[in-house]
């Protein structure tokens, strides 16, 4: 099966470095747990550009820990013989980085891309399967018949009570539930 996994807010608790550069730039508090939609009203669109781009630095992205139980899952399924494409929204001139912070954390990967609509990407590859965070992406992804997984969070646990991805609270709990589906390479 071929696997594209997404890696703010799926590989790495991205909320976490987002909220605390734009407390630390702009003085506004953005809870994870109210972020309940992509919208970010308390920022202006050129406030929240300079944040992602903060966040895709190299000192950031190098400092991002991984969630636990992320890379073990993924090697697994490399090692059963699925082939996994790392698949970003991240800027172009983010992938050297982020290709070190992937070697650094020890996932084993096909190859990264680095690219602004991932659906279209996964479509030319031949994806079965995205795990991705955003709704918009697994939406359109569905639509294109290509199977969706995520980790819950607060802007897509309703999406995932009302659409046929498979959802779990954290990725031991995802790789369990993505168990039968992956059981046949």
């Amino acid at each position: 099966m071929l696997i594209a996994v997404d890696i703010d807010s799926t590989l790495h608790h991205y909320w976490e470095q987002f909220a605390l550069i734009a407390r630390g730039r702009f003085g506004v508090e953005l809870p994870y747990e109210h972020q309940h939609t992509w919208a970010i009203p308390r920022l202006k669109d050129e406030q929240i550009r300079w944040c992602v781009e903060q966040t895709h630095r190299e000192e950031h992205v190098l400092a991002a820990e991984p969630y636990p139980g992320s890379v073990e899952a993924i090697n697994r399924w490399v090692a059963m013989g699925h082939v996994v494409h790392i698949t970003s929204h991240r800027a172009v001139d983010a992938h050297d980085v982020t290709g070190r912070w992937l070697e650094r954390i020890g996932l084993h990967y096909s190859s990264l891309y680095c690219v602004q609509d991932k659906v279209p990407l996964c479509l030319g590859l031949g994806v079965d399967l995205l795990i991705d965070d955003s709704p918009d992406n697994l939406e359109r992804a569905l639509a294109q018949n290509i199977a969706g997984a995520t980790i819950q969070h607060p802007w897509n646990v309703e999406f995932c009570e009302t659409e046929d991805v498979t959802s779990a609270p954290d990725w031991p709990s995802l790789e369990q539930a993505l168990a039968p589906q992956l059981a046949v390479v």
